[in-house]
Order: structure tokens, then C-alpha cells, then sequence
């Protein structure tokens, strides 16, 4: 990758998160534009910079990309059957902080028992039938970058979730500990902390108004 990336995001995770997490993973250093209003959105839809008029975008190599999964794959190779249940969860994830207060509620229950009953066992049994230390052949892969991201996010809302999966739990503090991922993990680094009620704010202004 020629240049350091430039991710055009809110201050907050969202759907950038998961490529803050790949980069960093990779030991690729990249730098940031904020979007703090909704006239910087507005700039980037009409100078073109947009494809389907949305963020997040990544300039990259000297393009312009858009789609989060589109990005995803342009920085790490494929491994589909994995990733794709991981966005499934990350969507419920992601969107749970900017429910209407009377729906929270709800959506927290689903997407705390589909990560526990549906998406944590796949990843658990994965584990035990391959036994080595990451989901797929002996190295670290985009599924092993975005399977952490998701347990450590899960972890702050249920801190008690994983005391049923324990090879998620050797999982974790192994990735954890890999230096591009431990200096990740380092306050002041620039992975994104939960959302609070002014970022929630701020992205109904953005994306809402």
C-alpha cells in the first residue's frame, strides 16, 4: 500500500471499526478525516467522492473506496463463510446504540442471544475441529482480526458471555497479544471507544437529519 490510507468516518466506530481493526492488525499505519457536521458529508457526496452517496470511505492507494465489505476485502483476502456471519452479528452490534429507547431493550435480548447461541458455538466448534490457535489454516486471517473485534465488543456489554467458550477465551488472549493487535488495544491508540449519547448525537445529526 503506497501513501498511509485515509478513512472518512464519524469520531466514533460504526461500520469503520472493522477496518480500523484490519489495518491495525497489519501493522499499517493510516490516518483519519472526521466527518463533525452534516455539511461534510454533503462536500464529499458532491465532489464525488461517494459512489453510492455513503461512508465509510477509505482513499486508498489512489482510490476511493466505498462499502464496507468492499474495503474489507480489498485490504485482506476472502474467507466468506466466516466473515459473513461476523457482519451479521456486527450489524446487530453496531445498530443497538442508536435504537429508540422503547426497542433497546429488545434488541439488546436478540443480539445477546443470537451471539451466544447461534454465532459463538459456530466459532467454538471451529476452533476444536481445526485445533490450531486461529479459524482458518495455521496464520492470522481476516476472520481471526474481525472474530476478536466482536468478542471484545460483545465482552463489554456481557462481561460473563464467554465463560462457556473457553477456546474463545484462549483465543482472545492470544490474538490480544500480538503486537500489532496489543498496541491496538493500548489507550490512546485509535481504536474507537463504545459509543456515548454525544456521539449517538452526533450521528442522528449526520446521517439522521
Amino acid at each position: 500500500m503506497s501513501g498511509k490510507p485515509r478513512l472518512h468516518y464519524f469520531n466514533g466506530r460504526g461500520r469503520m471499526e472493522t477496518i480500523r481493526w484490519l489495518l491495525a492488525a497489519a501493522g499499517v499505519e493510516f490516518e483519519e478525516s472526521y466527518l463533525e457536521k452534516k455539511e461534510d458529508l454533503t462536500k464529499l457526496q458532491k465532489d464525488g467522492s461517494l459512489l453510492f452517496q455513503q461512508v465509510p470511505m477509505v482513499e486508498i492507494d489512489g482510490m476511493k473506496l466505498v462499502q464496507t465489505r468492499a474495503i474489507a476485502n480489498y485490504i485482506s483476502t476472502k474467507i466468506d463463510m466466516y466473515v459473513e456471519g461476523m457482519f451479521d452479528l456486527n450489524e446487530l452490534l453496531m445498530t443497538y446504540v442508536i435504537q429508540p429507547a422503547d426497542k433497546k431493550q429488545e434488541h439488546f435480548a436478540n443480539m445477546m442471544d443470537k451471539a451466544e447461541n447461534r454465532y459463538f458455538p459456530v466459532f467454538e466448534k471451529v476452533l476444536k475441529d481445526h485445533g490450531k490457535d486461529f479459524l482458518v489454516g495455521n496464520h492470522l486471517s481476516r476472520a481471526d482480526v474481525q472474530l476478536l473485534e466482536i468478542i471484545l465488543m460483545v465482552e463489554e456489554w456481557k462481561p460473563d458471555i464467554f465463560a462457556k467458550f473457553p477456546l474463545l477465551q484462549s483465543f482472545k488472549a492470544r490474538l490480544s497479544n500480538i503486537p500489532t493487535i496489543k498496541k491496538f488495544l493500548q489507550p490512546g491508540s485509535q481504536r474507537k471507544p463504545p459509543s456515548d449519547d454525544d456521539v449517538v448525537d452526533k450521528v442522528m445529526k449526520i446521517f439522521y437529519s
